[in-house]
């Protein structure tokens, strides 16, 4: 343990705790540090205090009994993903998890047991090793507890749910220190309350999930139109959503042509446009079929085929690699409407870089047959999940596409659902929360906060205050 004192904290009591601690401990000055406090998005740079990087569950237990000791912030660093920042802090502690990885997969029970710094990517090799997936997202760098906690979306969720529908137990250290095992059958309250809001109750530690069978193989692509036939693919989408089958992910985005994509015709170059995507989990000789509505429509270029399922799930790896300046707003959008249409070409069209896009997601399915109170996750009843993203490398850049996705934002808002999903959050405070889980869930939650956390040590994140 090299590096400065941390200010307000004894060297005696910052001893004997690097003395009990089994993994790392990194604090400023130390040559490590700036690589421990890095997070992925380039926009965050803050200093925590000490960076503990924990080896096993004994080390996040005296992480957390230290930091309250010593009246720390605790901010929980799993994958490192939060686009707002809040797996790490300024003057506080971080409590890492990278080091605490692992996946055990059971075949015949088709369960995965997952340790609270496993990575996407870990949880896909290891399930597709015997022919199974968990629903998860996208990024195969993402941190498998901060995608879980707040939800989960990803290409097999209309056929399989979100990722916390999929989701048996977690061990769970709490705000006091004392490790709980959280299911329906043990602690079920705060088992509801853990799927869609569960950073705010304590450190998981340990996650149970459920697998199901996934070909090697899926069929993937995109296919692009000129923004003048937004209206017209709008409407084909609309009416294969109608009868699409679970099997299919599908998307629908705003973005701009760029120079350096050959798929483009040159003359496009910097006009917006409109992208679908789609996943087609089942078999991959049914995908013409069921994919021809969409295909069949004259695309700009059509990037459909068979490839590994686990290419796929790493495909947007370099895309959203670390370091890039992030910034989004979401939500969830009430339908497909023509001023909506309007408006994502209206929005696109003025956006400050190449890296900027409109998406939506299309839910239903599995994720629809959930009903909305039996966890703490509300959204799941929109027909889509809005995402208005942008990213982009020069620091100079910052304020433009922010202030971009904030009126991007502020102008769809009209057209948005019920509830938020908490992953795209950038913003904290009671505000926030109460109007991402509505007055009643949000009540609820209060009283989970006031029963596992009433000193509000995890207060990042939601902050949902007891």
């Amino acid at each position: 343990m090299v590096g400065d004192p941390i200010s307000g904290v004894s060297v005696d009591a910052l001893s004997s705790f690097g003395e009990a601690f089994g993994g790392e401990i990194v604090l400023p000055g130390s040559a490590d540090y700036d690589a421990a406090r890095v997070v992925w998005n380039g926009m965050i740079d803050r200093h925590p205090a000490i960076v503990g990087r924990c080896s096993d569950v004994g080390d996040v237990v005296r992480s957390i009994r230290f930091a309250r000791e010593q009246d720390l912030v605790i901010a929980v660093r799993s994958g490192g993903h939060s686009v707002g920042g809040f797996s790490t802090c300024d003057d506080g502690t971080v409590i890492d998890l990278s080091l605490m990885r692992g996946v055990r997969v059971d075949p015949e029970q088709r369960t995965a047991r997952v340790n609270g710094g496993a990575l996407l990517g870990e949880l896909d090799r290891e399930a597709q090793a015997f022919g199974l997936a968990c629903p998860v997202g996208v990024v195969g760098h993402t941190g498998v507890a901060g995608l879980t906690l707040g939800g989960g979306m990803g290409r097999l969720q209309r056929r399989f749910g979100f990722t916390i529908d999929n989701l048996l137990s977690v061990d769970l250290v709490t705000a006091d220190g004392e490790l709980l095992h959280v299911s329906e059958s043990e602690h079920p309250d705060l088992f509801w309350g853990m799927r869609g809001a569960g950073p705010n109750f304590g450190i998981v530690t340990s996650f149970e999930f459920r697998l199901h069978e996934v070909g090697s193989d899926v069929v993937q692509g995109t296919i692009a139109f000129p923004a003048v036939r937004a209206h017209e693919v709008a409407d084909r989408f609309r009416e294969y959503l109608d009868t699409a089958p679970d099997e299919e992910a599908l998307s629908f985005a705003f973005a701009t042509a760029t120079e350096d994509d050959p798929s483009f015709p040159p003359e496009l170059a910097g006009q917006p446009v409109v992208v679908v995507g789609a996943t087609h989990s089942g078999a991959p000789d049914d995908a013409r079929d069921v994919l021809g509505p969409l295909r069949d429509a004259g695309p700009l270029f059509d990037t459909f085929d068979v490839r590994p399922y686990l290419e796929v799930q790493s495909l947007a790896d370099e895309e959203m690699a670390w370091g890039k300046r992030f910034s989004m707003k979401g939500g969830f959008l009430a339908a497909l409407s023509e001023g909506f249409v309007d408006l994502g070409i209206e929005q696109i069209t003025v956006a400050p870089g190449m890296g900027c896009w409109i998406g939506l997601w299309a839910q239903g399915g599995a994720i629809a047959r959930v009903a909305d109170d039996a966890m703490a996750f509300t959204g799941r009843e929109a027909p889509f999940w809005l995402g208005v993203e942008a990213a982009w490398d020069d620091p100079s850049l910052d304020d433009a596409h922010r202030e971009w996705g904030r009126v991007t934002m502020d102008s769809l808002k009209p057209f948005t659902a019920e509830g938020h999903y908490v992953n795209d959050l950038m913003e904290t405070g009671e505000d926030v929360a109460r109007g991402v889980y509505g007055d009643v869930k949000y009540g609820r939650l209060v009283e989970l906060k006031r029963a596992y956390d009433p000193d509000n040590v995890f207060r990042l994140n939601q902050n949902i205050r007891p």
